[in-house]
Order: structure tokens, then C-alpha cells, then sequence
């Protein structure tokens, strides 16, 4: 099943709850919130106080990606703050292993990111513990950024390498997901679609979210 998680990074966030309740109404299945650290990428975005405030605001799960260095050291203040899934980079953690269990450990359920020059078979050994694998379909740190083609192979891949495992990940992608690639994403085996712009770019979030999912189930054959 096709899910959809907008991403606050595009919305208004003067009228955050707001935006996220339309989305919701649009059809969200959970809200995606980048956590970005000016260090592991580009751009500072938002830290467990705004997740915290959030967590009031919806009752749908809190996708936490995390984009920052030394993520261990955030973990207890994301569950604190009510976070329900947390994703860290393969490229940021030096014992990924051991960042995944700390995430399960504090109640949350565990992701694991992969940049765009980052091949799928680095994280085979992590798989079993994962509750999804993020494939980055742009280079992190903005919205709006332009899907990268090469990314449908990864999600193929991991799409096959989940089959071969018999392991039940979701196949999570973010950057770029919009109505003219939406379709190719799904059928290459993603199906939990984070979109911003696509979302709250235009200011009609719900009206948005509910035509991009429609146009995703559509594809997926839903």
C-alpha cells in the first residue's frame, strides 16, 4: 500500500499545525520532519522542541530523518519529544548497529538513510533490524530539488534485496517526488513517498497531498 508523508520542510511553519492537519485531511499517513544540523548537510531546520509541539498538534506518527552528525546524542531528546520513527545516515553513523539499537531501544521504530552515491548493498547486514530504508532520491539539505534518476535503480534493488532477505522493511524516498515522477518511483518499489513542495508548495495542501496519492495508488495498480 502507497503511503504518503508530507514534509514540513516546505510548509508555512507560522501555521505549522494548521498545514499538518490539512495534509492530514489530504490523505497523510504520517508527517515527515527533516532534522537538519548545518554540519552533515548544508541547512539548519528544526530540533526536538518543534517535534515536541508537533506531537500535540497530530496523531499520526512523527518520521524523524535525521541529517546530522553524531546522532546518538539526540536519540533521547527525539523520543522525549514523542518522535515514532527515527532515520539516521549509513554516512553519518561510524557503528550504525549500534545507533539502530539505541533507537529501538528508547520505543522508536529505526530507519536507515542512503545518500544518493550510496549503493543499497552497504546496509545488507542492518536490513533485519530496519523499519525502513530511506533512499535519498536528491543530495539532502534543501527542497525542491530535482528527483535524481539513478534512484530508481537503488529502489529496485532494494526492492529485490528485500525479497531475496524475506524481510518486511517499508521503502521510504524523499526528494523530488512530484506528479511527473511519482509514478516511476512507485512502480520501482517505493512506497512510502515524502513530498514537500508538492505538498505545501502551492498553499493547498490538502487539495495537493489528496491528487498526489491518488496519482501514486494509480500507478502502484491500488
Amino acid at each position: 500500500m502507497v503511503e504518503l508523508l508530507p514534509s514540513i520542510l516546505s510548509a508555512d511553519f507560522a501555521h505549522l499545525g494548521d498545514q499538518v492537519a490539512a495534509a492530514e485531511r489530504g490523505g497523510g499517513t504520517a508527517i515527515h520532519v527533516d532534522i537538519m544540523d548545518g554540519h552533515f548537510v548544508p541547512n539548519l531546520t528544526i530540533g526536538p522542541p518543534v517535534v515536541k509541539s508537533l506531537r500535540k498538534a497530530t496523531s499520526l506518527p512523527l518520521d524523524c530523518h535525521l541529517m546530522i552528525d553524531n546522532p546518538n546524542e539526540f536519540i533521547a531528546a527525539f523520543a522525549e519529544a514523542g518522535a515514532d520513527w527515527v532515520s539516521v545516515h549509513y554516512e553519518a553513523c561510524t557503528h550504525l548497529h549500534r545507533t539502530l539499537q539505541l533507537i529501538a531501544q528508547h520505543g522508536m521504530k529505526p530507519g536507515v538513510v542512503l545518500n544518493p552515491a550510496t549503493p543499497v548493498e552497504l546496509i545488507v547486514e542492518v536490513l533485519p533490524m530496519v523499519h525502513h530504508v530511506l533512499i535519498m532520491s536528491v543530495n539532502p539539505g534543501f527542497g525542491g530539488q530535482e528527483f535524481i534518476p539513478f534512484s530508481l535503480k537503488k529502489l529496485r534493488r532494494l526492492a529485490e534485496l528485500r525479497q531475496e532477505l524475506g524481510l518486511a522493511f517499508k521503502i521510504e524516498v524523499d526528494g523530488g517526488v512530484a506528479h511527473d515522477t511519482v509514478a516511476a518511483i512507485v512502480q520501482a518499489g517505493a512506497e512510502l513517498l515524502v513530498a514537500g513542495n508538492a505538498v505545501f508548495g502551492a498553499g493547498q495542501p490538502e487539495q495537493d497531498a489528496r491528487s498526489l496519492l491518488a496519482a501514486a495508488r494509480q500507478a502502484a495498480g491500488e
